[in-house]
């Protein structure tokens, strides 16, 4: 019988993975990658097999593995926007809609700046810790050219009448198409800013890559 073998960038879509996760088990000789013409590639089998004999812990890093794959196509460093100026929860609604539009993800951040505000006026997004979570009230596919995520960081402390009764400077803006996109999403920020550590980085980083680097990666450490 002939052998099936996948090109890493194919066994990482099989996996549901991202390519570095890929990349990282043939180092450590999870996956052993030989040279076809001018590629790495894996033998389907061994994966196959390796699925197979996973055990529980294995299988729990595997799903947290797929959720940061997940989550990176939402967000990237082209999304984060450090060090904005805003006097108040308008004015950053304000700041993350521009830059919304500036990167083409809506093509009208005076409606994005609209819904969000409106759901905001209803209870606030702001969640503890110095964090909010942006989002308009409901899903708007047709307004949002391709789920995305977007993080921003204020200058200054700015009052969200948090449950906490905390100032908030991490601002997260949530641009999705539904709901399971949307708890997903939720869910993973939620359980990353439980980490003092990556909270930190957050509030300190100092370029857009290393915010996107845990935003993505620190959670498999």
């Amino acid at each position: 019988m002939t052998k099936e073998y996948l090109t890493l960038r194919q066994a990482a879509n099989f996996l549901k993975v991202t390519d570095s996760v890929i990349k990282e088990m043939i180092r450590s000789e999870v996956f052993k990658a030989v040279k076809k013409g001018n590629t790495y590639q894996i033998e389907k089998a061994e994966v196959d097999e390796w699925l197979a004999n996973l055990n529980d812990r294995e299988i729990e890093q595997l799903a947290l593995k797929r959720s940061v794959c997940r989550f990176s196509d939402y967000l990237k460093a082209r999304h984060v926007f450090l060090d904005f100026s805003a006097d108040n929860k308008y004015e950053a609604i304000a700041e993350m809609s521009k830059k919304a539009k500036d990167l083409k993800i809506v093509k009208d951040h005076r409606w994005l700046y609209q819904v969000v505000v409106a759901r905001e006026e209803l209870v606030s997004t702001a969640i503890g810790k110095g964090v909010a979570l942006l989002h308009p009230r409901h899903f708007h596919p047709s307004k949002i050219k391709k789920p995305s995520i977007l993080f921003g960081r204020s200058k200054d402390e700015i009052e969200f009448d948090a449950l906490d009764n905390k100032p908030v400077r991490l601002f997260f803006l949530l641009l999705l198409h539904d709901d399971v996109q949307h708890l997903f999403s939720i869910s993973y920020i939620s359980k990353l800013l439980m980490n003092e550590e990556i909270l930190k980085t957050l509030e300190e980083a100092t370029d857009a890559e290393e915010v996107e680097r845990v935003l993505t990666k620190n959670i498999l450490n």
